[in-house]
């Protein structure tokens, strides 16, 4: 079975910090590879601002320079809206492969308003990552009321053959201050320099452009 580490969001942009801590994670689990799901909406998310998927899929693929991370936009392919549909689909797609969510503790504060959260508990596990000013958060959250009997040590989840859920693991590293808001502030152009490309997608081959999903 192929170890591969799933981190959604929206990407927009991709930056260092998602790099960081896919490494990180990518270190601490024991993975081969990880795929960042560049998601075509976040239903949790304000459309304003947000840039086309195919200008936040290179700036994924920039990121992702020399490292066994896969950016992908399948979930357009997959015709998935939610992530405990597209985590379903996967799973039943890639039966070789065991997958683990990857998510912020700021995710963790606000799963409960995610659609069937406890089915995607129950797809595959879960790893979360610390963020400064949400730990407290996630650890009094709805959801984290009901994970907390499910939780494992790494150690546990690293040195297991197959993996089960629901199962939850927390990850600590030294925050990274990096944020896709603060790079928008700076750079409200920054998604200019990719208009008009076209990029094939690593998992589905289709061709992804302006106004399009893979």
């Amino acid at each position: 079975m192929t170890r591969t580490g799933l981190l959604g969001g929206s990407f927009n942009p991709a930056h260092g910090g998602h790099r960081r801590i896919t490494l990180f994670a990518m270190d601490a689990l024991g993975l081969d590879e990880a795929w960042w799901l560049v998601s075509p909406g976040n239903p949790l998310k304000a459309e304003k601002g947000m840039a086309s998927q195919v200008a936040r899929l290179a700036s994924a693929r920039e990121q992702a320079r020399r490292a066994s991370i896969v950016p992908t936009a399948i979930e357009g392919a997959l015709g998935t809206r939610y992530t405990v549909e597209t985590l379903s689909r996967l799973k039943r797609r890639y039966p070789k492969r065991d997958f683990i969510w990857i998510m912020g503790s700021d995710n963790l504060a606000q799963f409960h308003r995610w659609k069937d959260w406890r089915g995607i508990a129950s797809t595959m596990p879960i790893a979360v990552i610390a963020r400064p000013g949400y730990d407290r958060k996630a650890m009094t959250s709805p959801a984290m009321a009901w994970l907390r009997r499910h939780r494992v040590p790494i150690a546990r989840l690293r040195n297991s053959g197959r993996w089960s859920a629901p199962a939850l693991v927390f990850l600590r590293f030294d925050p990274d201050p990096r944020s896709a808001t603060a790079i928008r502030h700076g750079a409200p152009d920054w998604a200019e320099r990719f208009r008009g490309i076209s990029l094939r997608d690593p998992l589905t081959f289709r061709r992804i452009d302006d106004g399009e999903s893979a």
